[in-house]
C-alpha cells in the first residue's frame, strides 16, 4: 500500500534561502546505519554473513569463452567528400553455459587471496588498485582487501594511461589487479609508479598482448627500482592457500574504497567511501525495498564494478544470498555471440540494473524489430507507445526473456557522479517498459552518496520522479536564485543537498574540492536541481553546471533536454549544445543505425551509415522527429532544436567521446564535430 507522503519534514525550521530537511517515510525519526545493527558494521561482515547463512546457495556465476569468431565486413564512409569503403573485423563470442560458485566457495577463495595479499607485503591501511572489467574475480579482490583492512582503489578498465597512473600514484598503491588484455596499458605507466610492488592479472594466456609481460617486468630494470612481482590470479590463489592469514578487520569509519571518478574535467577524483557508508547503504535498501532485493532472485551483473552503483547493488544482493551472474555489455544479447545465446537469455535474470542509455537502446531495438515483424500493425510504430503483445513477443524473443521476467520488478538505479551527471530516464522509455515488459523502479544517487539518495518503491510507481529519500540520508533544497529555483516556490525547488550515514566525507587528498562540495556540518551539495512533488517524492529537473543562458536571456538545462530528446528513435546517443549568441539549442547525435536505415528506406535514400549521416533529407527528417518529441514533452519554443549534426563514429571511452564512466565528454564531442556544427549553428 502506497504511503500518503513519501518524505517527512524533520529538524529545525528552515533557514533563509533553503527548505527544511526531509527524510524517508519509513523511519523519519532515525537514519538507518546497518541492515543488522550490532552484527554488521564493516564490509567484510557482509560476506561472512552470506557464507554462514547461504553456504550452499549459488552465489557468483560466469561464462567461459569457448572461441572468438572473426568476421570481416565492408563499411562505407564519407572521407573528404568522397565515399570510401573500409574493411573492418568484428569479433563474436562463443560462450559456455553459466558455471557457479556457492557462497562457501566464494568465501574460501576470498580467504586465500587475503592470505596472499598479506604474504606479498600488503599491510592493513595500505591501498590495492583494481583496474579490471566486472567479474567474480573483481569481487574476490575487493572482499579480500576488506577482510584484511586494506583499502581498494578502483579504476575503470577503459581508463587511459594518464588516469590509470593517477589512480595508482595518488594513493601510493602497493599492488594492482588487472586483466590480461590491459597489461600493455599498465606496462606503459609502471616505470612512473614507484609505489607499485605487485601485479595480479586475470584472463587466458592467449589474451595477453604479445610482449606485454616482458615490458611489464623490464620496466623496473633501473638500479634502485623495486622488483615487480607478477602473478596470474590462479597463482595468487595458490599462494594464499600455502600462506593463510587471519582476518584483520578495519573500523567502521576506516576507508574501505577509494572510488575514482572518470575525470572528464581533470584528473579523476578519489571519493573516500568508508565501511560505515557502504553498510548504511545496504541497510537503507533493505529497509525501503527489502521485499524486492531478496533471496531467490537472479541478478545479471554487467555494469562496471568501478562504478559505485554496480558495487553497491552487488553487495546488497550478497547480503540476502541472491544469485549474481556476470555478463558483458558486448554479449548481453544474441547479436554479438555465435553458437550460443546471449547472457540475458542464458541466465534468465529476474532483476537487471541499468542506466538510462541501456533502457533506451533496448526500447529502440524492440520497436525497430516490431516494425519489421509486423509493419502493418498500428501499434508497430517507432513512437514511444508500447507495441502490441504479439509484436513485443516477436521482437523481444531474441533479447529479453519476457516469460521469465514478466510480473517481477526490474530494478534500475540512476548512478550519477557529481560534475559528470547522467541524464534521467525519459518518461517515454519508462512508460514503454512498465506497460510492455517489466516495471522499472527509478532511483537517483552518486558516488559521493554511496550510490543512494532516492529510490521509488514499486507501490508508489509513477513517472518523472526519482522517488523518496532512502532511509540512510536526509535531503533539502537550497535556492538557485539566478535560475528562479526557490524553496519558497509553490512547488519547492532548489539545489539538492544530502547528508547522512551513507554520504561520504570528501575526496582523497583534495581538500579544496572537498570544501567546495561539502559544508562544515556534513551536507553534500550535489549540483543537481530538484523539485519536491506533492506526494513527497523528488524529481531531478536540472543541473546547475549545465544551465546555459541563450541570447534572449532565458536559461535552458542541457541534461534535461537530452533526457527528453534521447527518446527519439533515431538517437543512440545525444548531446544538446547551446551557444549564448543563439536563440535556441542544437543537437549532435550518434544515430541508432537500424532505425536510421529504416528512415532512409522510407525516404528513398540508400547507402551505409557513413553516407546517410551526410544526407540533407535524412538530417531534416531526424530534426523534425526530434522536435516532435520535444513538442510532445511540452518544451517551450526556445527549447526546440535549431539544427542537428549526425556523427557516424560511435561514442566510446576509447575514442574520448565518452568518459570512462560512459558519460558525455562534451568538449571532445564539440571539438570533433566543430566544422559540422559551425556550418548549421547558430
Amino acid at each position: 500500500m502506497a504511503p500518503k507522503m513519501g518524505s517527512v519534514e524533520v529538524g529545525p525550521p528552515a533557514q533563509p534561502g533553503e527548505g527544511r530537511a526531509r527524510r524517508s517515510f519509513v523511519c523519519p525519526d532515525e537514519l538507518v546505519t546497518s541492515p543488522a545493527p550490532g552484527k554488521v558494521s564493516v564490509l567484510a561482515h557482509i560476506l561472512d554473513h552470506a557464507a554462514r547463512e547461504f553456504a550452499d546457495v549459488q552465489a557468483l556465476g560466469w561464462r567461459d569463452t569457448v572461441d572468438v569468431i572473426k568476421e570481416d565486413k565492408d563499411v562505407k564512409k564519407i572521407v573528404g567528400g568522397k565515399e570510401v569503403t573500409e574493411k573492418k573485423t568484428w569479433s563474436y563470442f562463443h560462450l559456455s553455459d553459466y558455471q557457479w560458485w556457492t557462497y562457501a566457495q566464494f568465501k574460501d577463495t576470498v580467504d586465500h587471496v587475503g592470505g596472499a595479499l598479506r604474504h606479498v607485503g600488503c599491510e592493513p591501511n595500505s591501498v590495492f588498485n583494481i583496474y579490471s572489467a566486472t567479474s567474480r574475480h573483481w569481487q574476490v579482490m575487493a572482499n579480500a582487501c576488506a577482510q584484511q583492512g586494506i583499502t581498494f582503489a578502483t579504476a575503470y578498465d577503459s581508463l587511459g594511461e594518464q588516469g590509470l597512473q593517477h589512480s595508482i600514484n595518488e594513493p601510493d598503491a602497493y599492488g594492482i589487479f588487472t586483466n590480461a588484455n590491459l597489461l600493455h596499458t599498465l606496462a606503459s605507466v609502471v616505470a612512473n609508479t614507484p609505489s607499485l610492488r605487485v601485479v595480479v592479472y586475470d584472463g587466458r594466456a592467449e589474451d595477453v598482448p604479445e610482449g606485454a609481460l616482458d615490458a611489464l617486468k623490464s620496466s623496473r630494470s633501473k638500479d634502485g627500482d623495486h622488483a615487480l612481482e607478477v602473478y596470474t590470479f590462479d597463482e595468487f590463489v595458490a599462494l594464499g592457500k600455502a600462506h593463510p592469514s587471519e582476518p584483520h578487520l578495519p573500523g567502521p569509519e576506516d576507508i574501505a574504497c577509494l572510488m575514482y571518478t572518470s575525470g572528464s574535467t581533470g584528473p579523476p577524483k578519489g571519493v573516500q567511501i568508508s565501511n560505515a557508508n557502504i553498510i548504511a547503504c545496504i541497510g537503507a535498501v533493505q529497509k525501503l525495498i527489502g521485499h524486492i532485493v531478496c533471496k531467490g532472485e537472479t541478478y545479471i551483473a554487467y555494469l562496471p564494478l568501478a562504478h559505485i552503483m554496480e558495487f553497491a547493488v552487488e553487495m546488497c544482493f550478497m547480503f540476502v544470498g541472491a544469485r549474481m551472474g556476470y555478463g558483458n555489455v558486448k554479449t548481453l544479447t544474441d547479436a554479438s555471440v555465435r553458437n550460443c545465446l546471449g547472457d540475458i537469455r542464458t541466465l534468465q535474470p529476474t532483476i537487471m540494473v541499468g542506466v538510462p542509455a541501456v533502457w533506451e537502446t533496448i526500447r529502440k531495438g524492440i520497436v525497430s524489430k516490431c516494425a519489421r515483424a509486423a509493419p502493418s500493425s498500428p501499434k508497430c510504430s517507432t513512437s514511444a507507445s508500447p507495441p502490441s503483445g504479439s509484436a513485443v513477443a516477436a521482437a523481444s524473443s531474441a533479447t529479453w526473456p519476457t516469460g521469465r521476467v514478466r510480473g517481477r520488478q526490474a530494478g534500475t538505479a540512476q548512478a550519477q557522479v557529481r560534475h559528470e551527471r547522467r541524464r534521467a530516464i525519459s518518461k517515454e522509455t519508462q512508460e514503454f517498459f512498465s506497460i510492455a515488459l517489466v516495471l522499472i523502479i527509478q532511483g537517483y544517487g552518486m558516488t559521493e552518496s554511496t550510490a543512494m539518495c532516492c529510490i521509488l518503491p514499486p507501490e508508489m510507481h509513477q513517472y518523472q520522479t526519482v522517488g523518496v529519500p532512502v532511509p540512510s540520508c536526509e535531503v533539502k533544497l537550497v535556492d538557485v536564485e539566478e535560475a528562479g529555483y526557490k524553496s519558497s516556490n509553490p512547488t519547492p525547488e532548489g539545489e539538492i543537498w544530502i547528508r547522512g550515514p551513507s554520504v561520504t566525507k570528501g575526496y582523497y587528498k583534495q581538500d579544496k574540492l572537498t570544501k567546495e562540495a561539502w559544508t562544515d556540518d556534513g551536507w553534500f551539495m550535489t549540483g543537481d536541481v530538484g523539485r519536491w512533488n506533492k506526494d513527497g517524492t523528488l524529481s531531478v529537473i536540472d543541473r546547475k553546471k549545465n544551465l546555459v543562458k541563450l541570447s534572449g536571456g532565458e536559461y535552458i538545462a542541457l541534461e534535461r533536454l537530452e533526457s527528453l530528446y534521447g527518446s527519439c528513435e533515431y538517437a543512440a546517443r545525444i548531446m544538446v549544445y547551446a551557444d549564448s549568441n543563439a536563440s535556441k539549442p542544437m543537437a549532435v547525435i550518434f544515430p541508432h543505425e537500424a532505425n536510421l536505415k529504416q528512415l532512409a528506406s522510407s525516404l528513398g535514400v540508400t547507402g551505409d551509415i557513413g553516407t546517410l549521416v551526410h544526407d540533407h533529407k535524412i538530417q531534416d527528417a531526424v530534426l523534425k522527429s526530434l522536435n516532435a518529441v520535444g513538442k510532445k514533452a511540452g518544451l517551450k519554443p526556445l527549447e526546440q532544436l535549431a539544427s542537428v549534426v549526425l556523427d557516424d563514429e560511435e561514442w566510446t571511452p576509447q575514442n574520448g567521446l565518452l568518459t570512462a564512466a560512459t558519460k558525455l565528454n562534451r568538449k571532445q564531442i564539440v571539438q570533433k564535430n566543430k566544422q559540422a556544427i559551425d556550418a548549421v549553428y547558430p
